[in-house]
């Protein structure tokens, strides 16, 4: 069994170079566990907080309440609510998401069991395992990149290599990210093999122009299109070129994309308030994977409500968004009741913390968002490798 005795908290610096937190907790046996949370720029609106009021007020706030978890013994993830009961209300989704990390790592090796144990207690004695494809960002745009002058308005041009291996996946997506830097550097006179928060390839051509390029790569392609990024008063503010789209036209544009380039996943297609835009474009493309993020950011109320509408075949998984293991329990649950495809994701600030891996391979969801390069992303998916070898 595991009883904190104390907690602590500071404030590190993420792959963006920008604060976020790192949680330590010490156990009854005297070990110290820590785990850390990533921080997203592009953030859907329905989000918990990111913190209470602010990422030092959450770190005062954790020591305030450290006394508080002597008392609870903590022995399956689902003690967590313990720890829930005692925090609700008084940290944000970053602070609540690094803390329960900690706590299940502390388990886990009370226990002697890997994470991802805890998490699914029951897939250790399944024959059926499965391993989440990789999705990776090989060319970015939107918020994620910040070149001067023009740039893609997508966010993210996604590799999705249809491998069960993680390993075998990885050197896919590295293989097809230079593959491609030459082609973009023909096409684009500004390109000068820049790198955005994922690390990405940056570049001054449009969408069309970049997909025509990862066409050249035979892989399975995405999009996230992040449209609330340039969503305003009705219309969709696109920039390279310049023109505005109302919903029907952004429909109508989508639908020609997915066409014209076979796109097997779209990412937030329509702003996030857009539940019946998401069912149009599911309506027309039932064999695409049309994706949530902002729509649904990781809440098993928006995700039902996304289910009622029909508006979604498949959810992103961002555990910091809610901060509640719990609730992103709840969102699996939800999303397997419903043939809801799950992608377990990173976001643009990362840190080294693997966990999501763990989490993505104990609730068995279907693929694992975490970049293609930049070891901060890198980690992630060597931990899911790792997972791979120790069940051969």
């Amino acid at each position: 069994m595991v009883v904190i005795k104390e907690v602590s908290a500071k404030s590190i610096l993420d792959s963006r170079k920008e604060k976020t937190i790192l949680v330590s907790i010490k156990t009854n046996l005297g070990k110290t566990f820590k785990a850390s949370s990533p921080s997203g720029k592009s953030t859907g609106k329905y989000e918990v907080k990111t913190y209470k009021k602010s990422l030092e007020e959450d770190i005062i706030t954790l020591k305030k309440f450290s006394e508080y978890f002597s008392e609870e013994i903590l022995e399956e993830f689902d003690d967590l609510k313990r720890v829930e009961d005692i925090l609700e209300g008084h940290i944000g989704g970053n602070t609540l998401f690094a803390f329960e990390s900690a706590v299940l790592k502390a388990i886990a090796e009370e226990k002697n069991k890997e994470i991802w144990e805890m998490v699914n207690p029951k897939l250790k004695e399944e024959k059926e395992k499965k391993f989440p494809r990789l999705v990776g960002n090989c060319i970015g745009g939107g918020k994620h990149s910040n070149i001067s002058g023009k740039k893609p308005d997508f966010q993210e041009f996604l590799l999705i290599p249809d491998m069960t291996s993680p390993g075998n996946a990885l050197k896919t997506n590295k293989d097809g990210k230079e593959r491609v830097q030459p082609l973009i550097k023909k096409k684009d006179n500004n390109f000068k093999g820049q790198k955005n928060d994922e690390d990405a390839w940056m570049t001054s051509l449009n969408e069309k122009e970049v997909l025509d390029v990862l066409n050249t790569l035979n892989l399975p392609l995405g999009l996230d299109v992040a449209s609330s990024g340039f969503y305003n008063r009705g219309k969709y503010h696109y920039e390279n070129p310049m023109l505005k789209r109302d919903v029907d036209e952004q429909l109508s544009y989508l639908a020609n994309l997915i066409k014209n380039y076979n796109i097997f996943y779209i990412e937030d297609p329509f702003q996030e308030e857009d539940f019946e835009g998401f069912a149009k474009l599911l309506k027309k493309f039932p064999n695409s994977l049309i994706v949530g993020d902002d729509l649904t950011v990781t809440n098993s109320k928006r995700l039902k409500k996304a289910i009622d509408m029909k508006s979604i075949n498949a959810i992103i998984v961002k555990p910091n968004q809610c901060g509640s293991l719990l609730e992103v329990k709840k969102v699996c649950e939800i999303a397997k009741e419903n043939n809801i495809k799950m992608i377990f994701s990173h976001r643009s600030g990362e840190t080294s913390e693997t966990i999501l891996a763990d989490l993505a391979f104990g609730f068995q969801a279907d693929f694992l968002k975490c970049g293609i390069t930049g070891k901060e992303r890198e980690v992630k998916i060597k931990r899911l490798i790792e997972i791979e070898k120790k069940l051969k």
